[in-house]
């Protein structure tokens, strides 16, 4: 008893602790999340870059200050060929493939399922034992105990159970992800947040997996039943969320609560 007094002590001072931050967060709008700092790879500057006088594009480049998180590209040779590197394509694909290049995931979630389960069992057993004559040793038994009947069992057991789950899910959105590696056999590693609040609640939706390129369409989408390893979590927190979920109290109590 005195452990269990001592665990909703504790549950109660830590469950305290949150509830000294929630009351710091009365009136106040949910928190975004900072942006991830991402791997971009380097693109040759233009020739009409503000700031480049003369000289060749490819000492422009050298010179140029590299943004954070760059992956350093050797510099190109000097032209202004719509062809150059870190150009935009005039003919070729313009389908992500690259780190840091970014697709469309279209989601279409709409699951349903639904599982019975009967089960039931009856056992039954007797058992039943008598001496009639063991070299007259039954002469010297008590004459309450009959030889021909000394023992006589009987069991019986039952069981039965049901159950019955009943699940529906329905997600249908569209976002971006960016691609955050390139692995060697060309499939592409992906991630996609999206955070939307509105007033006081903030809805999050996370996105992630791998891709393989065939798979990406010409418009440069691809649908979540095409991600692998795919983990897709929309959630969301702010003032519905609170006023949604038991009292912390009431969440000791039904953990706790032996019956």
């Amino acid at each position: 008893m005195k452990k269990i007094i001592l665990a909703i002590t504790v549950a109660s001072l830590v469950s305290g602790c949150g509830s000294v931050g929630r009351l710091s967060r009365i009136g106040k709008a949910p928190k975004m999340t900072a942006p991830e700092e991402l791997a971009m790879p380097g693109g040759e500057r233009s020739i009409g870059t503000p700031g480049y006088r003369g000289g060749t594009v490819a000492a422009a480049v050298a010179n140029a200050p590299a943004p954070a998180g760059a992956i350093p590209v050797q510099a190109p040779a000097a032209s202004a060929s719509l062809f150059r590197a870190g150009a935009g394509a005039f003919l070729s694909d313009q389908r992500a493939t690259r780190l840091g290049d970014i697709l469309t995931i279209k989601i279409n979630i709409a699951d349903k399922a639904e599982v019975g389960n009967n089960t039931s069992r009856v056992r039954n057993g007797s058992e039943s034992a008598s001496i009639a004559s063991l070299l007259g040793l039954e002469k010297l038994l008590p004459k309450a105990l009959d030889p021909t009947n000394l023992a006589s069992t009987s069991s019986k057991s039952q069981s039965g159970g049901g159950g019955n789950i009943s699940r529906s899910e329905t997600i249908n959105m569209t976002m971006s992800a960016i691609v955050t590696n390139v692995f060697p056999n060309g499939n592409l590693g992906i991630r996609g947040r999206q955070e939307v609040r509105v007033n006081n609640e903030l809805r999050e939706l996370v996105v992630s997996g791998v891709v393989r390129p065939q798979d990406i369409a010409r418009d440069n989408s691809v649908r979540h039943s095409q991600i692998a390893e795919a983990r897709i979590s929309y959630g969301g927190r702010g003032q519905l969320s609170d006023a949604q979920q038991a009292r912390w109290g009431q969440q000791i109590y039904d953990a706790l609560f032996p019956f």
